[in-house]
């Protein structure tokens, strides 16, 4: 027995220059079993398809970004690389500093 479930998204596309591209999403999920003779409750041999229409539409725009836009973005990358760069270097200082104290103390090893 071949269960087949297909769910469809009808989905639009607007590009940069104004033109819109209808189209649909597929999804497919299929399942395969053995039916025998002997139990009854295995069920009957066949292809069986189950469709589900989706009532919502996925509409995809195409949007410019500003300047504005990718200044945030870079900005944002360098603040993430300096702060942890500045994690590392603290944990790294204390590590070495404590370590320092174990050897004066002679503690270490």
């Amino acid at each position: 027995m071949f269960q087949y479930y297909l769910k469809i998204v009808p989905t639009m596309y607007v590009k940069l220059d104004g033109s819109i591209l209808h189209t649909n999403q597929f999804s497919v999920t299929r399942h395969q079993k053995s039916v025998s003779n002997i139990n009854v409750e295995s069920g009957m041999p066949g292809a069986f398809f189950s469709y589900e229409l989706s009532p919502l539409m996925v509409k995809y725009t195409a949007k410019e970004r500003s300047i504005g836009h990718f200044a945030t973005n870079v900005c944002a990358i360098v603040g993430g690389v300096f702060t942890v760069a500045g994690i590392f270097d603290t944990l790294l200082y204390h590590s070495l500093n404590a370590f320092q104290n174990k050897v004066v103390l002679g503690k270490a090893g």
